[in-house]
């Protein structure tokens, strides 16, 4: 350990907020200024930021390596004209970088050895396996991810005094404590932090919400469908009845009317992860997630060739910040899949905007020869009606070799027809995704063990056993 003798860091000497506020206009001067800027205007400043980004990121030795190793030298990239020159990683690099100096790894820009200490904030990922990925930010870092945050909840139409209440974990993941920054610094709102169903029942969330007249909530679209069902099978209470107006969510192929007609309130799309902060989001028009363009510059690429994806065709979603000091993101892979929505919104804004979560790349799966999303599932399961939503799909070799997938979910219908109900919902897997499938009708409550929706923000749709057999 560093024996340090000098005087300790103080956050709000660290930064000029003024100045950080000019360059990334929070919330109400965000939708009035940037967020309505022309397409050159917005390319312009995009090219200025990317230069001083990779000038940062040229001084940080997972890039000297990634780039090295391609034979990228610092006059090959000139500005955003040049960037399909540089490699793309993701967080399986990501990993590498981190077992070599965990926590900080090779990608953090900062010695604790020799540096001069600065306030840091350690988030990480909602991994399910192994140890969670591990992110540090500065303090310019930290607050326009929290600018940003803030901006989501404004364009959703969060404003002073609303009650938020924030059903994200509240522990190393980066979601819920980044909301309720992003809520008390930059909206004025009130965020009521109850967390998870682990960290406050879900039963007493309902309470909060009924007790206190909460207008707006925060939580994933899985967690509110179950408290939704909770509300009403253990409370007699139905939702809709609720003071609830406006749920803020990341879909991810999630049914957006479905929640909407649950709750009788407007539902809201963003998009965001733990190394990048929130990337876009939708306005009140619900017509495309936004491109924070300020802060991003968003390719969608062909899954299989890395080339850009077709106008309009689904690809992967590779991000570069133009913001980060400890650890610039340039070419990052997300691993999700989206296409660019075409024209111009009803807001006024001419930016670039993402149609709504497609699934995760590394989420599909090969079955026979056919690719499946789990989210596709879902959506097939939702159609048949006498189900609630809540479903996990297993995927194991068998003993001749052969995978075969096996769709468990929670029905609605009486004990004595939920037979007959898994043997329609094969049939209908079948017809959708061309692939015959073991279903299984499982008692309302059944998988949460399994899924994790009532103690997890990201809850689990896949186990591939195939993985856990190797």
């Amino acid at each position: 350990m560093r024996q340090f003798e000098g005087s300790i860091p103080i956050y709000h000497q660290s930064l000029d907020f003024d100045a950080l506020c000019r360059e990334f206009p929070p919330a109400d001067r965000y939708a009035s200024d940037t967020h309505l800027w022309s397409p050159d205007r917005i390319h312009a400043e995009q090219n200025r930021r990317f230069i001083a980004q990779m000038d940062r990121a040229w001084e940080i030795p997972f890039y000297q390596s990634l780039w090295g190793e391609a034979g990228i030298e610092r006059a090959d990239i000139r500005g955003l004209e040049d960037i399909d020159r540089l490699p793309t990683f993701s967080v399986h690099d990501l990993r590498e970088a981190l077992a070599q100096t965990p926590p900080w790894g090779s990608l953090v820009g900062l010695d604790p050895l020799v540096d001069a200490p600065l306030p840091l904030v350690f988030q990480t990922s909602g991994g399910t396996t192994g140890l969670p990925r591990p992110m540090l930010y500065s303090p310019r870092d930290r607050e326009v991810m929290n600018i940003l945050m803030g901006r989501r909840f404004y364009l959703q139409g969060v404003r002073p005094f609303d009650l938020v209440l924030v059903s994200l974990a509240l522990g190393l993941t980066n979601a819920g404590l980044l909301a309720r920054e992003g809520l008390w610094k930059y909206t004025g709102a009130v965020p009521i932090m109850a967390g998870t169903g682990a960290q406050t029942p879900t039963r007493r969330q309902i309470e909060l919400i009924r007790g206190w007249n909460v207008q707006v909530i925060c939580g994933s679209p899985a967690y509110y469908r179950y408290m939704a069902n909770v509300a009403q099978s253990e409370m007699d209470f139905d939702v809709r009845e609720s003071s609830v107006k406006k749920i803020i969510t990341w879909l991810g192929g999630e049914s957006r009317e479905e929640l909407e007609s649950l709750w009788n309130a407007d539902v809201y799309d963003g998009y965001g992860t733990n190394e990048l902060g929130t990337v876009a989001a939708e306005c009140a028009e619900k017509s495309g997630l936004h491109v924070f363009e300020d802060a991003f510059h968003v390719e969608i690429l062909d899954r299989q060739s890395g080339t850009p994806a077709a106008s309009g065709e689904p690809g992967v979603l590779h991000v570069t910040t133009l913001f980060k000091h400890l650890a610039p993101m340039i070419r990052f892979n997300t691993n999700d899949m989206f296409s660019f929505h075409a024209g111009d919104c009803n807001c006024g804004c001419k930016g670039k905007r993402l149609t709504g979560m497609a699934g995760r790349a590394d989420n599909m799966i090969k079955l026979r020869g056919i690719s499946v999303f789990p989210e596709a599932i879902g959506e097939l399961l939702k159609a048949m009606g006498d189900t609630n939503g809540e479903f996990v799909c297993i995927v194991e070799r068998s003993a001749t070799g052969q995978d075969e997938m096996q769709v468990l979910f929670e029905s609605t219908a009486s004990e004595d027809a939920r037979e007959l109900h898994a043997v329609h919902a094969a049939e209908r897997l079948r017809e959708g995704v061309g692939l015959k499938v073991q279903a299984t009708a499982q008692p309302v409550g059944s998988l949460a063990s399994i899924t994790r929706i009532d103690t997890s923000t990201k809850v689990v749709r896949l186990v591939d056993k195939r993985k856990q057999d190797k």
